[in-house]
């Protein structure tokens, strides 16, 4: 994990991050460059490790003010997009993924509901809609001309993206663009596997009991075991959300209702919010994630496997 520097570290060390890092020449033309310091003015770097950590930086540090992550990485990638498709289609894509898919996304995000997850499916959305307009275009075919037998071809030409392409065809059909469809839905399914029950156990066994894996994943395994929760979810937990009550029991708050944690796995946890708070310093203000990433302020990301 990276550790965010301090007056405290060793000089040395902060002299080489400074030399080698591209978070720190990052900052340095930032400083040398004229204009105002901004969100707007690091969208417009792109989306890159270095980026993403001086604006974690900055937040942390109160010089930029907090905004969802998630959400600007979607209203970013619109942007984006857009700009790569024929102006026709924009026409359509734009009122689709603005007033469908991002104002969605903007109450949710307004709830703290609205996840990394959440935004890669917002984005699949609107990139099946793209894909979905690209058919039609293919075939000379537009919105207006489309017809059953039209829907139900793309539906076995690109089963992959079928059900991603569902919202914008609805929201099409809201708005009479389309005729009066059957949308195919594929059919649910349920589990047709299951892990054998012995393995299960000795798995949580050893995420609760093996020191040689890594805490964060001894805990990741555990909470996966006991409350099938996802990783999407798992590293967006707080430390708020632990807490013991007056007999020392305790919880981990799932959904807005507290369940009770095995001992073992409350020690880790506990383990787990100290390491961080120690490797990251970060001012007791911040929200204190239970996996935190490299990233000051935010989760575990996608941004934290690269060099920083």
């Amino acid at each position: 994990m990276t550790t965010v520097l301090t007056e405290a570290d060793n000089p040395y060390q902060v002299l080489a991050w400074l030399k080698r890092s591209p978070a720190a020449q990052l900052l340095g033309r930032l400083a040398r460059q004229p204009g105002d310091l901004n969100h707007e003015a690091l969208d417009a770097l792109g989306q890159q490790a270095a980026t993403a950590y001086v604006r974690g930086l900055l937040v942390t540090a109160s010089i930029l003010p907090k905004r969802d992550e998630n959400l600007a990485l979607l209203t970013n990638w619109l942007a984006r997009t857009l700009a790569g498709i024929p102006s026709h289609h924009v026409t359509l894509i734009r009122p689709f993924a603005e007033w469908q898919v991002i104002r969605d996304a903007r109450r949710r995000s307004a709830r703290g509901r609205y996840t990394f997850n959440a935004h890669k499916g917002d984005c699949g959305n609107i990139r099946a809609a793209i894909q979905f307009l690209a058919w039609l275009n293919a075939r000379r075919l537009t919105l207006a001309t489309l017809e059953q037998g039209h829907l139900d071809a793309w539906s076995m030409d690109r089963p992959g993206v079928r059900t991603r392409s569902i919202p914008f065809i609805r929201w099409a059909a809201a708005r009479r663009l389309i005729a009066d469809l059957t949308i195919d839905h594929p059919p649910s399914q349920l589990p047709g596997e299951f892990q054998v029950e012995d393995i299960h156990r000795e798995e949580l066994r050893r995420c609760l009991n093996d020191v040689s894996l890594p805490l964060e994943v001894r805990i990741t395994g555990a909470l996966i075991r006991l409350y099938a929760l996802s990783l999407t979810r798992i590293v967006e937990l707080t430390a708020d959300q632990f807490h013991r009550d007056d007999d020392k029991n305790a919880y981990l708050t799932i959904n807005r209702h507290p369940v009770v944690l095995p001992p073992k796995l409350a020690r880790l946890i506990e383990d787990q919010l100290r390491e961080a708070t120690t490797l990251h310093r970060q001012p007791q203000e911040t929200e204190r994630f239970l996996l935190p990433g490299q990233i000051p302020g935010l989760p575990a990301t996608l941004w934290d496997s690269a060099t920083l």
